[in-house]
Parts: C-alpha cells; sequence; structure tokens
C-alpha cells in the first residue's frame, strides 16, 4: 500500500497512526491482592485501551493520533495534557460540557490480573457524534484502531462506524482489538453479537485467550477453530496468551512467539503496549504480514513491549521505550 502524506500539528508524516475510542483514569489500589472495599488507598493512572495504544506508539518512536471525547473537567483536560507531553496529536480530541470523564476502578489480584468497576453513566467517551469526528485526521491515518467499547450506546457506536468507513475509504490497515469489558456490556450475548458485528471490516484483529473463550466457548487455544475466525480480508489474526506469549495466523502460516519472563505486577496495558509495538512496525513496513520471519521478530519485540508494561502499576505510566526494549533483549539473550 502506497504510504499516504499526512500532517500532525504541523509534522510531515507518512505513517500516521490514529486510535479511536475511550480515554479515560483508572484507579488502581496501593496494594495487590486486595478488594476495592479493602484496599488501603488508590494510585491514579491514566488509560483506556485506544489511548494507550496511541501513547505506547509514540513511545517507541510512531506517529500517533488520538480521536475521542472526554468531559471538560479536571480529568479531561489532564488526559488531553497527558496526550500531548507523550507526543500524541490531540486534534482529534473533544470536550463534553454535560458528561464527566470515565473513570475506572481497577482491584490487582496477587497474581496481578484484574478486575474492573467502572463509573459511566454516561461518560463523555459515550456522547461523540458522527458530526464531531475530525474527518480530516482519519483520512490521514495510514493505520486505523479501534475496539468494542466505543460499540456499546449511542451516539458513540454510530460515531465509531463512521469513522472506521472514512479511513478504510481513505486506504487505511484497519487495526481492531476487542477489549472485552463484559461490565459495561447490558448482556454477554450483546457484547458477542457487537463485537462480532465488525469482525470482517478488520485488516488486523488481536485478541487476549481470555477474549477467546468468549468468542468461542473454548478454554484452550485451538489453531483449528482460530483459523475459522478468520475472514477474507484479515491479513493477521493474533492471539496473546499472557505470560505463554502470543499465537499468530494470517492465510498462508501461523505459529507461536514465546513470552519474555518477567515478575509481573500489573498487566493493565500489556496488551495494548503489545498492539502499539506491533502497528508501529506495521505502519513501517506493512510487507511483514507477509513474510513469517519479519512477523516472528516483529512479534518478539511486541511481546517485549507487552512485558515490560507488567513490571509497573498502570497503564500509560508502564509503556516502554525502545531502550528499555532493547535492554531486556540485552537480559534475555
Amino acid at each position: 500500500m502506497a504510504p499516504a502524506s499526512n500532517t500532525v500539528n504541523g509534522t510531515e508524516s507518512n505513517s500516521l497512526i490514529v486510535s479511536f475510542g475511550e480515554m479515560l483514569i483508572d484507579f488502581v489500589p496501593t496494594e495487590s491482592g486486595v478488594s476495592l472495599a479493602e484496599a488501603p488507598g488508590f494510585l491514579k493512572a491514566p488509560g483506556g485501551a485506544p489511548a494507550n495504544v496511541a501513547i505506547a506508539v509514540s513511545r517507541l518512536g510512531g506517529k500517533a493520533a488520538f480521536v475521542g471525547k472526554l468531559g471538560d473537567d479536571e480529568f479531561g483536560h489532564m488526559l488531553k495534557n497527558i496526550l500531548n507531553q507523550n507526543g500524541v496529536s490531540s486534534e482529534g480530541v473533544i470536550f463534553d460540557q454535560g458528561a464527566r470523564t470515565a473513570l475506572a476502578f481497577v482491584t490487582l489480584k496477587a497474581d496481578g490480573e484484574r478486575e474492573f468497576m467502572f463509573y459511566r453513566n454516561p461518560s463523555a467517551d459515550m456522547l461523540l457524534t458522527e458530526s464531531e469526528l475530525n474527518l480530516e485526521l482519519i483520512r490521514k491515518a495510514k493505520i486505523f484502531h479501534y475496539g468494542s467499547i466505543s460499540l456499546i450506546t449511542e451516539p458513540c457506536r454510530s460515531a465509531h462506524l463512521k469513522a472506521m468507513e472514512v479511513a478504510k475509504d481513505a486506504g487505511a490497515i484497519l487495526s481492531y482489538d476487542p477489549n472485552l469489558r463484559l461490565p459495561l456490556w447490558p448482556s454477554a450475548e450483546e457484547a458477542k453479537e457487537q463485537i462480532m458485528s465488525i469482525w470482517e471490516k478488520a485488516d488486523v484483529i488481536k485478541v487476549s485467550d481470555n477474549e477467546f473463550e468468549f468468542l468461542t466457548g473454548l478454554e484452550t487455544v485451538d489453531d483449528e477453530v482460530a483459523i475459522s475466525l478468520m475472514h477474507p480480508g484479515l491479513k493477521l489474526l493474533l492471539i496473546t496468551l499472557g505470560d505463554h506469549g502470543c499465537k499468530y495466523y494470517t492465510k498462508h502460516f501461523h505459529g507461536t512467539v514465546e513470552a519474555f519472563k518477567v515478575k509481573a505486577v500489573d498487566t493493565t496495558g500489556a496488551g495494548d503496549a503489545f498492539v502499539g509495538a506491533l502497528l508501529n512496525k506495521i505502519v513501517e513496513d506493512d510487507s511483514i504480514l507477509e513474510n513469517e520471519a519479519s512477523l516472528k521478530t516483529v512479534l518478539k519485540f511486541a511481546n517485549a513491549c507487552g512485558a515490560i508494561t507488567t513490571t509497573k502499576k498502570g497503564a500509560i505510566p508502564a509503556l516502554p521505550n525502545e531502550e528499555e526494549v532493547l535492554k531486556l533483549f540485552q537480559a534475555a539473550a
């Protein structure tokens, strides 16, 4: 695909990655392995999967922009500043004066896995409308990345579908990480239906092993079933397996890439770091989607980014830069 010429904040770019969706504040307990009620205190950590991906891209030297809606409140303005401080274009960010920025309380179990409690009733991100989209920015994307949380309610669902359509028409690669958060959906059935409703639009899809189980009913990742999730336009399906690495599937090959061993304290943002690293490499050279050896090298790098993110609390504060990744490679050699 010939790269388009893009300008973000006055910078010429032919490799822009635009993330669409929610940005919020995660409140993470200062003590692991306790319930929300028992937590002695909370660490305020900016998050929201699409925003995490944008910052992950930027930390690794890529060009990123975020499209979404925040509350016109202290947290909303803080989040926009965090995007800017991390080199992410906030041209696509708007504020809602009538709704608050979303909050999520995230309990960390002893093994670093998470449970969520959300405050969105409604939050500003849910109220983004088609007419508020920065279509000029979206058309500049070489990769357009999104999740499924923005499909839960109107008007954001229609805005999400419109943004995908505009990006696709402009020649972007569509990247989809459903990022299942069941407590936000009216029912599990609705979640599955809506997640699958845009499945066949994507060029690249990343799901976790838990999401694979949710979508297929299988507790272990079966290659044959995974391949059945491929659709004609899908260039790459990835299934992340936590500390067991990831599996990859294309039309021509599939396999596994092992994880890096680290001491995990919080898995929040690990998948987003993985996706950001992957997209950063694809945007430089999308021929890696056709070359298994190249893809495996990229996925090893993405696994390292995910691993490093689990060693610190919170998502955005933990996202690595290239130097940290290279150190992990050297330590593992």
